[in-house]
């Protein structure tokens, strides 16, 4: 089983920060492509950010220079920074992964979903 626990929502007024947290846990060898998507309420999920094993990022145009993705490979974990926070910015977050498990196999993984409010 491999599991992904977020952390770091919450309410926030716009121009604020918050920091999201992922720590992936379970049956893995390694993780590839790591990140966050979002989903608001009658929207499609869209993604936001991610990070490849070698440290390539990939932002939203939305986010470009709000947020900042980073991850440490020693402790399986993915951060994203979020400043300059604005209302439509508030969404589900979800943490994604995929990785390397034994016997060859490659999957996809996801998180529960933490809320991230942005008061205007």
């Amino acid at each position: 089983q491999v599991q992904l626990v977020e952390s770091g929502g919450g309410l926030v007024q716009a121009g604020g920060s918050l920091t999201l947290s992922c720590v992936v846990s379970g049956s893995i060898f390694s993780i590839n492509t790591i990140g966050w998507y979002r989903q608001a309420p009658d929207s499609e999920r869209e993604l936001v950010a991610d990070i490849s094993s070698g440290g390539r990022t990939n932002y939203a145009d939305s986010v470009k220079g709000r947020f900042t993705i980073s991850r440490d490979n020693t402790k399986n974990t993915v951060t994203l920074r979020m400043n300059s926070l604005k209302a439509e910015d508030t969404a589900v977050y979800y943490c994604y992964c995929n990785v390397n498990q034994f016997w060859g196999r490659q999957n996809d993984y996801w998180g529960q979903g933490t809320q991230v409010t942005v008061s205007s």
